[in-house]
């Protein structure tokens, strides 16, 4: 019978871990993702209004229109560069995801690899086990049946 792997709970843990690690760098891609989303929606919307405010200009304005456009497309700019910022944050975030996932997964094979190579000794100890019953079987069954012999003789 094959003993059980003393450091199963490491095991255990080691793909717990990859499993947490896998489930974060999912969160964080998405996120990033969202940033980026934003940003687009930011840019695009900046834009738009940009033409807006070229459109209206071109059909002049008071001054405190146009103050008041500028005013907004600036304050569009900042947030346009606070999401860039957010996004380069996020990057951050994935990168050491992607880093931290792929340390987890390489404790986790390296866990299991220790595990495969106990199942493999153990299978090896059971097997030699096994011949050594089997060969002692073997050996009792002869002894008995020259035994047999040598009385009929």
């Amino acid at each position: 019978m094959i003993k059980p792997f003393s450091l199963n709970p490491l095991v255990n843990l080691a793909h717990q871990k990859n499993d947490a690690a896998t489930r974060k760098l999912g969160q964080l891609n998405q996120q990033q993702q969202t940033a980026q989303t934003k940003l687009e929606t930011l840019q695009q919307f900046r834009k738009d209004y940009q033409f807006k405010f070229q459109q209206a200009a071109q059909s002049g304005m008071d001054p405190t229109d146009l103050r008041n456009f500028q005013d907004f497309i600036n304050r569009l700019d900042q947030a346009i560069q606070q999401q860039q910022t957010v996004i380069e944050k996020a990057k951050s975030s994935v990168q050491s995801g992607r880093h931290n996932l792929m340390d987890t997964t390489r404790k986790m094979k390296s866990f299991d690899t220790l595990a495969q190579r106990h199942v493999e000794s153990e299978k090896k100890l059971e097997a030699k086990a096994d011949q050594r019953l089997q060969d002692e079987q073997t050996g009792r069954f002869a002894a008995f049946h020259s035994g047999e012999k040598s009385e009929d003789k």
